[in-house]
């Protein structure tokens, strides 16, 4: 049986568990480091819960990225979190994430959703264009207002007035799939994705979230970066 890979502990409040094709939070990183710990990347898992993240009391950056999670995820009360990257789960309802989000996560700041289909671009679903990826930032924003970064891009203030004024009727809902006969199988061919820079598309060269990296990862599916934000560079 294979060893189980400590997490790594930088300047001894950030914690990384990547790659660990772990189903749930270990509830040793809890005990072990929940209550001192600021930033927790638990990326390139099979989780589909986070519920462990209760002991995670002082959180205040969170990376998820290439895991499981989809419409069930439950976050405990974050108040310290101003920073959650989703990349590339199963996220589908965007309405319901969002009102969790607003409930749990109050000081929320910088939030990123890319390859998941709740955040509808060209690079997930093809019938999807710039216009449904704007609507969609329109209706987060709506709902996040606080939030200063959402997935690749700063918020700005013109569309920050646009969500206010027009937000609520943004919602991009998605239709029912009619395929035609010679499109059978489609669904099933893996699309590309590219949303994130370049190096965030894989494991082996995992940047997090928003910015440059700088963040060193030790896991079973990667060599290391790691993440600042261009306000630290």
């Amino acid at each position: 049986m294979a060893q189980r890979e400590s997490p790594v502990v930088l300047n001894g409040t950030q914690i990384s568990y990547i790659g660990q094709d772990s189903k749930d939070i270990p509830h040793f990183l809890g005990e072990t480091y929940g209550k001192f710990a600021r930033r927790l990347d638990l990326s390139f898992n099979l989780l589909r819960s986070l519920a462990g993240l209760k002991m995670f009391t002082e959180l205040e950056e969170l990376v998820v990225d290439n895991n499981l999670l989809g419409n069930d995820l439950q976050l405990p009360r974050l108040p310290k979190l101003h920073t959650l990257t989703l990349n590339k789960n199963q996220l589908t309802d965007i309405e319901a994430l969002l009102e969790h989000l607003a409930d749990v996560t109050p000081s929320l700041e910088y939030l990123s959703l890319l390859g998941n289909e709740a955040c509808p671009n060209q690079l997930v679903s093809l019938d999807k264009d710039d216009d449904d990826y704007q609507r969609y930032r329109y209706f987060v924003l709506y709902k996040l207002p606080q939030l200063k970064f959402l997935d690749s891009r700063k918020v700005t203030k013109k569309e920050l007035m646009e969500a206010q004024a027009r937000g609520a009727f943004m919602k991009v809902m998605k239709p029912k799939s009619e395929a035609l006969p010679n499109e059978a199988g489609l669904e099933n061919r893996p699309l590309p994705y590219t949303p994130l820079p370049r190096g965030s598309r894989d494991a082996g060269n995992h940047k997090g979230v928003f910015a440059k990296c700088r963040y060193i990862y030790y896991g079973n599916h990667s060599e290391g970066n790691r993440f600042i934000r261009n306000d630290e560079l």
